[in-house]
């Protein structure tokens, strides 16, 4: 599980003394939050372990996210981590030091000096820092230089969310410190989506959903290599179809990426398998009937908006006996009970295989599992979409370069 981690030889959050010591952690605490209160914590309630092994260490920790996406003064309204802030300081059981608005200054330095071994401080949202000249995002080296010499010379990064990107809080910081380690939980991440992708117990099947193909073409690519089989469902089945001249009806498409979908198919040898069938309807939303169809083609006047029944079960069929399965997208619109039941059956189709290491790469697919009762069957769901996505393309992500080697 840890071997490919151990390969990437990074330092890790048990490799360095922590007694005494200001640790600046990365965390991805990017929640959704309606009207002040969190609609969903998992972000939170991942982060946990790190957190708490510093603080047991007697660390006192310094802990960094961004929340939203903050380009102007007005966007700040509504993005504050005063709500993380008070929800992390519940399931600690601890007080959780927090000054609204504020990511710099005195005040700030103030209440770090003041932190005792075993306490913790929330640095308000990074991205507030984006309102002068996209300061996190663009990674200022400046901004970068500064939040570094808050600490100790030790950087905890244990935010898989963003690894994808070099920001001033993950990247930036990581420059400017003495030890840039990994966290529990982006440890993790990479254990297992790497390790599943690089080096599985075969055989390993992927299985790619969603809207669009141009998502995901660099993951099919790459999967292609290295999975046994790839299958594909969702909204980008029928850019596939249409790249083959089956009749799609009103169903979304890609007409930019069928030469695309084309090239994929030619070059999968057998390894890329289609749906056989569909549910359809005659509307997205206000539609009046919903069937199934005969075959691959979509009727006239109809939109595919599930995999059907017989297409279930050929993905049953093709996962069994599967150990390897990274699945990243639904198979239809999985939010609306007429089109679950293909998320639904590939879900229970894998989780029922012997031995197998499942692996869901964040995004949609883990809210359909979260929503759909599934979630615990699964070996390891991701936090991260965008980054896990990039791993799945076997790409090296900036916030894990820029790690210490052991």
């Amino acid at each position: 599980m840890k071997r490919s981690f151990c390969n990437m030889a990074k330092l890790t959050v048990k490799d360095v003394d922590l007694k005494g010591k200001k640790v600046l952690v990365r965390v991805d605490f990017n929640v959704p939050v309606k009207d002040g209160v969190i609609t969903n914590d998992n972000r939170i309630t991942a982060a946990l372990p790190t957190i708490k092994y510093i603080l047991e260490q007697g660390g006192r920790a310094i802990l960094f996210s961004h929340l939203g996406r903050v380009k102007e003064e007005a966007d700040k309204e509504g993005k504050s981590l005063a709500p993380v802030a008070a929800d992390l300081a519940a399931k600690l059981g601890q007080e959780v030091k927090f000054i609204p608005g504020v990511t710099r200054g005195a005040e700030l330095e103030a209440a770090i000096n003041a932190l005792e071994d075993g306490q913790v401080l929330l640095v308000e949202n990074t991205r507030f820092e984006d309102v002068d000249g996209k300061k996190e995002s663009k990674n200022d080296p400046e901004l970068g230089k500064y939040w570094a010499s808050l600490g100790d010379g030790i950087f905890v990064n244990d935010a898989f969310g963003t690894a994808h990107r070099a920001h001033a809080s993950n990247v930036g910081i990581s420059a400017n410190v003495e030890k840039a380690v990994a966290g529990f939980l982006l440890e993790n991440e990479i254990a297992y989506i790497q390790e599943a992708v690089e080096a599985p117990e075969r055989p390993f099947v992927a299985i790619l959903g969603g809207s669009k193909v141009s998502d995901k073409i660099g993951v099919i690519e790459n999967l292609l290599e290295k999975a046994d089989k790839v299958l594909i469902g969702g909204g980008m089945t029928y850019t596939f179809y249409k790249a083959q001249g089956i009749e799609i009806g009103n169903s979304l498409v890609e007409e930019d990426k069928l030469d695309v979908a084309k090239a994929l198919l030619e070059k999968a040898n057998g390894k890329l398998i289609l749906p056989v069938d569909s549910k359809e309807a005659n509307a997205f939303a206000d539609y009046t009937e919903v069937k199934d169809t005969e075959g691959e083609a979509v009727d006239p006047g109809f939109l595919g908006l599930d995999i059907g029944p017989k297409s279930i079960a050929k993905f049953d069929e093709a996962l069994t006996g599967a150990k390897t399965v990274v699945w990243n997208g639904p198979m239809g619109v999985f939010e609306n009970p007429d089109f679950q039941a293909g998320t639904i059956g590939v879900m229970d189709a894998i989780v029922k295989q012997p031995g197998v290491k499942s692996i869901i790469g964040g995004g949609d697919s883990a809210a359909a599992a979260i929503n759909l009762g599934r979630a615990d069957k699964f070996s390891w769901i991701s936090t991260g979409g965008g980054a896990s996505m990039e791993l799945l393309e076997g790409k090296v992500l900036p916030g894990l370069a820029a790690l210490t080697e052991k």
